[in-house]
């Protein structure tokens, strides 16, 4: 089944989850998503295979990284009518503070979005959404 029709069937069923589901990486990582009225919410579900700093434990930077990324790329997918899979150009991620072994959720607000290029903010928590794990800003390739 090619993306298009993926995302076609999730947009259609307004199931956001198949399209994650679609993704190898995505479902390694066991991302659920719920879609709301502010966009996509990604929820990383707290495994003890990606713990990075057992002493804590704390979630692998790379992890949370990836979690943003995913965010990044499930909104713009969402919310463009094509279904050409954005390539990131770049992702800068300011890590604030310890990501405990809890579920973690991201949500991603698209800035800016010309014909080749988006410009995405996106922002991730554990317990409150006023007390983020980390923040990033990202640009994507749209062509």
């Amino acid at each position: 089944m090619t993306l298009a029709a993926i995302l076609a069937e999730a947009k259609r069923a307004d199931a956001p989850n198949i399209l994650a589901a679609a993704i190898p990486y995505f479902r390694f990582l066991g991302l659920r998503v719920e879609a709301g009225d502010a966009g996509l919410l990604v929820v990383l579900p707290a495994e003890r295979k990606l713990v990075g700093n057992p002493v804590l434990p704390a979630l692998h930077g790379g992890v949370t990284g990836a979690l943003m990324e995913a965010a990044a790329i499930l909104e713009l997918l969402w919310q463009r009518p094509d279904a050409l899979l954005p390539k990131t150009i770049n992702l800068k991620v300011d890590y604030l503070r310890p990501a405990g072994l809890k579920d973690t959720l991201a949500r991603a607000h698209v800035t800016k979005q010309g014909r080749r290029i988006a410009h995405v903010r996106i922002d991730a928590w554990q317990d409150q959404p006023d007390r983020p794990v980390a923040a990033a800003h990202a640009h994507f390739l749209l062509a």
